[in-house]
């Protein structure tokens, strides 16, 4: 037998390691295994250099009896199926280990006393006879035991905290004694007594400092188990994707040479029979154009490729829903559409050059004491939040950003049927999203009466108009127009939710889109964004849900889906897809992609009711489409973009001093430009300033809505006090009203909105802002 290794503690005194003998079985007998005695738990492992991956199994003393067979044999047991039967290479040796296990058992009673057992979960012993470990132990009792013994060390970090805590009160308490003290003869007293205690903090503290430090190399140790535990799930799982998409492609298989011999057995039947056998013809041809979406998403509907000569085969009674199809597909892929004609002394302006750049993003630190000393003893109302966690543009000017692949609307107004025009109109409700997928900063919040005008008209035949319009709930309303056709308007109302390890943002309002050709009304609303890792870990966004793009004119209606990221799906992140369906139910087009790259559509030529049972037994709908093609992708990132908050080319230009402009308007706004010159403490002050003169005017339409309501009720006091009275709340206390919007019911939602009431363009034409409020 090899000789065994002296065990030895550790410095501080509460670990013990080295070689025991341990009984395996009756045919193995005793085998030297390297066993490690720390914070209250012993495990044991083959040989040293397992201790960094696997440990063999674990048992805890706080509940554990310790007894002595003879001179050197001893045994451990937990009273249920771990029972450790050991010997030491000599008698000397047994009750070193005696000594220290004894001492660990009182110290994990006295600091766990409701701690559970782990350990050897295949442990087998015989009848009458020693047990032993007989296999490797589970990773649920190995992560059990690394949080138990991280458990001991936290709580080890709390007693010497308590301990710092008492001490350094007592000593504060004999230096205030002393400095109080006169020169007497009690001062050689008291130097000595504040010298003891000092000494008893020093050593208090040292203690606290090697634990932190075995706190954390502990932590390091166990941090590589877990990777390679990891690796070991990520593998399986590569393994398990393997075998699902060989079983997928023969399933595959299987339906298309099931659907061939039916073809065959019944060379009479019917045209739609005929389309099946094309369709099967096709995807033998070209298998990788099929898609599925992924298991445990549970789609609706899955696309084939349809033969694209089909409609030639065709039966004559099917001419015209071809030439219908051949019509739209080639106003689907017309060429980008043309400038709109200007007049000659429009042409003879040049364009305005727009910035291509901004100040980079300084490289400051967060320091979230500096935050919370700031809050301390003032209202959570009024605790601002540092410009840190912002980017330097406004919530009007994010909104005005839905804008920025307009050319989707002026194509949409082209298409000749409003099927094609649903695709572009769904295909822009997609694209908005397509900035957020970098962009983790949060958007100033806009005062109440700020605005934000976007004029594009000489460029892009376009402009809008953004104004807060409330402050409590915060709501934004938005209007542009363009010359090729089309209006679009919305008001945004932002509702959030902390989960703890993320952040939900629900915006609620509809969007609308209204098209002079053929009065297309469309409407829609937007998704539910997750802001991920808000404590810990590197911040990243998701956009998950379901928006209906409803056509009110025509019944026309287009389903899409934001698939959720998960850790197991098989399909692409960031996926969406959709259905364009007639108000009869009939579907014309499936678009698919991703909302952060891009968007394609596919012709139906045909769809069946069956394929597979979805996870609700629900059949799936099948269609058989033409070559997709592509109706969307995504403008590419500025260079440089990673250091200017990840913001597009019209990002860019947002911020840009523009003149003439209202005095409301947020490129105005001080601390906001402040923020993008990279002057961050100066913006943190300015910010604090101006929500402070938004709430002082807030009071003072309280006052002034009080006043109003005071005839009405002659026997209340009017005081200041009584303004933020709860028993008020239900009087109005808010006189204010919109400058460019109106509120009113919508006609076709039948919402309480904020509409465009016109004013502001010729007020910039004529430059008078008489009416705008002074908000900066």
């Amino acid at each position: 037998m090899s000789e065994p290794k002296t065990a030895t503690p550790t410095p501080a005194g509460d670990t013990y390691k080295g070689w025991v003998f341990k009984w395996t079985n009756y045919i193995k007998g005793y085998q030297r295994r390297w066993f490690v005695l720390s914070n209250g738990l012993l495990s044991y492992y083959r040989t040293q250099a397992e201790m960094g991956h696997t440990c063999r199994g674990t048992i805890n003393l706080a509940t554990a009896t310790i007894t002595v067979d003879d001179a050197c044999n001893f045994v451990i047991s937990n009273g249920g199926a771990q029972t450790y039967h050991l010997k030491a290479s000599c008698e000397v040796e047994r009750q070193r280990w005696i000594t220290a296990l004894e001492l660990a058992k009182a110290k994990a009673a006295r600091l766990q006393p409701e701690s559970d057992d782990s350990g050897d979960d295949f442990s087998q012993s015989p009848p009458s006879a020693p047990s032993g470990k007989g296999g490797g132990g589970s990773q649920n009792s190995e992560v059990q035991s690394a949080l138990r013994t991280l458990g001991s060390k936290v709580e080890d970090l709390s007693t010497c905290n308590d301990l710092i805590s008492k001490h350094g009160s007592a000593l504060q308490r004999s230096l205030s004694e002393l400095d109080s003290l006169r020169l007497t003869g009690e001062a050689g007293d008291k130097f000595r007594q504040v010298t003891e205690r000092a000494t008893l903090f020093r050593i208090t503290s040292n203690a606290m400092i090697n634990a932190c430090r075995d706190f954390l190399a502990l932590a390091q140790a166990h941090s590589k188990r877990w990777q390679k535990a990891l690796q070991a799930e990520r593998e399986q799982r590569v393994r398990l994707e393997e075998t699902l998409e060989q079983l997928a492609k023969q399933h595959n298989h299987l339906e298309r040479a099931f659907r061939g011999a039916a073809a065959q057995a019944n060379p009479a039947a019917d045209n739609k029979s005929a389309v099946g056998a094309a369709k099967g013809e096709a995807s033998d041809e070209d298998d990788d154009n099929e898609f599925f979406d992924a298991v445990e998403e549970a789609p609706e509907f899955i696309t084939v490729p349809a033969d694209p000569h089909f409609h030639k085969r065709s039966s004559s009674n099917a001419s015209g829903f071809n030439s219908e199809m051949c019509s739209d597909d080639q106003s689907l892929n017309e060429e980008p559409l043309a400038m709109n004609q200007e007049s000659p002394s429009q042409e003879s302006l040049p364009l305005k050059k727009r910035r291509t750049r901004i100040p980079d993003k300084p490289n400051y630190s967060l320091n979230l004491w500096s935050i919370m000393k700031n809050c301390i003893g003032k209202e959570l109302s009024k605790i601002p939040m540092p410009v840190n966690f912002n980017e330097p543009i406004s919530m009007l000017q994010r909104l005005s950003e839905d804008l920025e692949y307009h050319e989707l609307l002026d194509k949409a107004t082209k298409c000749h049927s409003s099927l094609e025009q649903m695709c572009y109109v769904a295909a822009f409700s997609v694209s908005s999203y397509s900035t957020t997928v970098h962009r983790t900063g949060k958007p100033f919040n806009p005062l109440l009466g700020e605005t934000y005008e976007l004029d594009r008209r000489r460029e892009s035949g376009y402009r809008s108009l953004c104004e807060q319009v409330s402050h409590h709930p915060p709501a934004a309303a938005h209007h542009a127009i363009s010359d090729r056709g089309w209006t679009l308007r919305q008001e945004i109302t932002v509702a959030s939710k902390f989960r703890g390890k993320y952040l939900s943002i629900m915006p609620l309002g509809t969007i609308h889109a209204i098209f002079e050709k053929g009065n297309n009304h469309y409407t829609w609303k937007k998704v539910t964004t997750t802001v991920h890792n808000i404590i810990v870990g590197k911040l990243w966004i998701d956009q998950s849900g379901e928006i209906d793009v409803v056509n009110h004119t025509t019944g026309d209606r287009c389903h899409l889906k934001f698939a959720p990221y998960s850790y197991f799906s098989r399909d692409v992140a960031r996926k969406v897809t959709g259905v364009v369906m007639d108000k009869e139910g009939k579907a014309h087009y499936v678009l698919s992609g991703t909302w952060d790259e891009k968007m394609e559509f596919s012709r139906v030529m045909q769809s069946t009711r069956g394929g597979e049972n979805g996870s609700e037994g629900k059949q799936k709908t099948v269609y058989q489409t033409l070559k997709a093609r592509e109706v969307w992708r995504k403008n590419p990132l500025p260079e440089g973009a990673e250091t200017m908050y990840y913001f597009t080319a019209l990002a860019l230009t947002l911020n840009e001093l523009e003149e003439p402009v209202a005095p409301t308007d947020s490129r105005r706004r001080p601390d906001q430009r402040l923020m993008e010159d990279g002057r961050w403490d100066e913006a943190n002050s300015e910010k604090q300033r101006l929500e402070e003169k938004q709430r002082i005017a807030r009071r003072e339409r309280e006052r002034e809505a009080f006043s109003q309501r005071a005839p009405s009720h002659p026997d209340e006091a009017v005081d200041e006090d009584s303004l933020t009275d709860p028993s008020l709340k239900s009087a109005p206390h808010d006189l204010y009203k919109a400058l460019w919007f109106e509120r009113c019911q919508d006609r076709i939602t039948g919402e309480q909105v904020h509409i465009y009431k016109g004013g502001y363009w010729e007020a910039k034409e004529r430059g008078c802002w008489e009416g705008c409020p002074d908000i900066f």
